[in-house]
């Protein structure tokens, strides 16, 4: 399965350029959407950051997203503040280009070799934010 994505990505990408996007997906948003689809529960571990939530497998405590604020500075961004982001894990093969994307940065601390930071301030479509979440679950899920 892992030999054919470098294959189908470029397809899967192609097919997102002409998307409209109607609304963003916000931090409440996804968290929402994050509850409703994979049945998973969120926890805020850290004391000092209560707007750090992460969502994990109830079956292997994996962790598939963690949503921040992060200081736009640290993203290389212009700009006082903070900017909403999540954390996603995804195949090595796929980082490089998808760092390419508007919206899309080397994950904050985190492995930037197999996780993402997106931002969830509507520069990525809602589908393609989708597909990323669904592969970091699926990346993540105990394996059969």
């Amino acid at each position: 399965r892992n030999t054919l994505l470098p294959l189908f990505f470029p397809i899967l990408m192609a097919t997102n350029l002409k998307w409209q996007r109607k609304h963003k997906m916000d931090r409440a948003a996804l968290m929402a959407y994050i509850t409703e689809t994979y049945q998973e529960e969120h926890s805020s571990p850290w004391i000092k950051e209560p707007n750090y939530v992460v969502f994990r497998h109830g079956n292997n405590q994996k962790w598939f997203a963690v949503i921040l604020d992060v200081p736009r500075v640290k993203l290389g961004l212009p700009g006082d503040g903070c900017l909403d982001v999540v954390n996603l894990k995804c195949d090595p093969i796929m980082i490089s280009a998808l760092r390419t994307e508007s919206g899309v940065f080397p994950a904050y601390h985190m492995n930037k070799e197999h996780w993402l930071s997106v931002a969830l301030d509507g520069s990525l479509p809602d589908d393609r934010l989708k597909m990323l979440l669904d592969m970091s679950y699926e990346a993540t899920a105990v394996k059969r």
